[in-house]
């Protein structure tokens, strides 16, 4: 079973100084109205980057793997959180551009099923409490000169 390791400490009226186990760290801090300095991010915008971050990187693996010419990959994300106590994520919109070169349409739908069934640990359990939407789009890079 893997572990890991973080730890938070208060460094402002709101802001919280964050270090991973493997030695990284930023700032988590509130918005104004709620005593905070806008400093850094919110928690649950990392929450949301987390997603993009593991998803993106699972999904850029496996493509890879699959013989996939990527020349970029980006994702955007809207999430909607509930108007009430405890605000959890209900929604989470993410859309995908793939840049690239004879990027094969399937190979990539057939790369989420697997992302999303078994390689994306974020993606996981963020789907259990929020529904997850998918858009792909697919753009053929430019021949290099």
């Amino acid at each position: 079973m893997a572990r890991m390791t973080g730890s938070v400490r208060l460094d402002g009226p709101a802001r919280w100084r964050a270090r991973s186990g493997s030695g990284h760290t930023l700032i988590i801090d509130g918005p104004t109205d709620q005593g905070g300095q806008n400093a850094g991010f919110r928690a649950m915008e990392l929450m949301l980057l987390s997603l993009g971050g593991c998803l993106g990187g699972a999904m850029l693996h496996i493509l890879r793997r699959m013989h996939q010419d990527i020349a970029g990959y980006e994702i955007n994300l809207d999430g909607v959180r509930a108007d009430e106590p405890p605000t959890a994520y209900t929604e989470i919109v993410l859309e995908h551009t793939i840049t690239g070169r004879g990027i094969d349409e399937a190979a990539v739908k057939r790369a989420l099923a697997l992302v999303e069934d078994k390689y994306c640990a974020a993606h996981y359990t963020i789907s259990r409490t929020a529904k997850l939407v998918h858009k792909i789009r697919i753009v053929a890079a430019e021949a290099a000169s």
